[in-house]
């Protein structure tokens, strides 16, 4: 209840008035069925702003069937309506924004990754290397895991018959993280951007925005708990590759720490963000 300019709420045992975050968390709720943040017109832009060689060779044809293509003659503008990147006035989305935009932060301030690996366990401790990750969703995507890789430390022992390859950490795990906070989080209202800080004893992956629609603080990360904050950039995601299944994410991460002998990731759910921690394995 909205009451002289404040929201009223109770939880549990709770009353009071809402903060800003929870007054958010409120609004998200209320969009339930109606077109999400990701379908909604990105305020100023136009067509001239998103990359449209992109949308031709990389976009259309992952999101399209071949023969459909070859059977329909539709108008790229068109095209483009039917897949959600523009609105019915021609606006693009935000969606479109951030898998097409020649400079995707121009319109989504926070849609880049930060990047920093410290020598240490503290954030007040030296600096070994830093990175600012921007660009589409693919680049942002394609930048990391190259950055991730560059810094996976992979021991050898010689007094095997037949080294293996041992990393301290599995690509695969990282990688499947990464793109869920990338896909999944919150690019309404904040400039914050996907924080991936690497220390001497763990890896932290934080995401802006917490859980959303039918997944809760309590039900996050088990089987069968799924919603999608942007489901067109999701779908795309899935078109493109980056996504194998949906809802699997966080199961496919457990599975390749635990067969890399590494800990069980540890995931801090609060409703602004979505921290995973990720230690090394012994």
């Amino acid at each position: 209840m909205k009451f002289d300019g404040r929201v009223c709420i109770r939880v549990g045992p709770r009353r009071g008035f809402a903060t800003a975050e929870e007054e958010r968390r409120l609004t998200e709720k209320r969009r339930w069925g109606a077109l999400p943040f990701d379908q909604h017109g990105a305020l100023g832009a136009s067509i001239d702003d998103l990359n449209l060689l992109t949308f031709r060779e990389e976009i259309l044809p992952s999101m399209v069937a071949p023969e459909v293509l070859e059977e329909n003659h539709r108008q790229q503008d068109d095209q483009m309506r039917a897949l959600r990147l523009l609105t019915p006035n021609g606006t693009p989305t935000n969606g479109a924004v951030l898998l097409l935009g020649k400079d995707p932060r121009q319109w989504l301030p926070g849609a880049y990754i930060q990047f920093v690996r410290f020598s240490g366990m503290q954030l007040t401790d030296p600096i070994r290397d830093q990175k600012e990750v921007s660009g589409t969703l693919a680049s942002q995507i394609r930048q990391i895991e190259e950055i991730i890789g560059a810094h996976i430390a992979v021991a050898l022992d010689p007094t095997a018959a037949r080294s293996t390859p041992s990393p301290d950490y599995p690509i695969v795990a990282l990688r499947e993280l990464v793109r869920n906070a990338l896909i999944h989080r919150n690019y309404e209202g904040t400039a914050a951007p996907v924080r991936l800080h690497w220390y001497d004893d763990r890896i932290e992956i934080l995401s802006p925005g917490g859980p959303y629609g039918m997944v809760t603080i309590e039900t996050f990360g088990q089987p069968g708990a799924t919603d999608y904050r942007n489901p067109m950039i999701a779908e795309a995601a899935k078109s493109m590759g980056f996504v194998h299944r949906f809802g699997s994410g966080i199961a496919r991460a457990r599975e390749a720490l635990k067969t890399n002998g590494n800990p069980a990731p540890q995931f801090i759910v609060q409703p602004a963000h979505i921290l995973a921690i990720v230690r090394p394995k012994a």
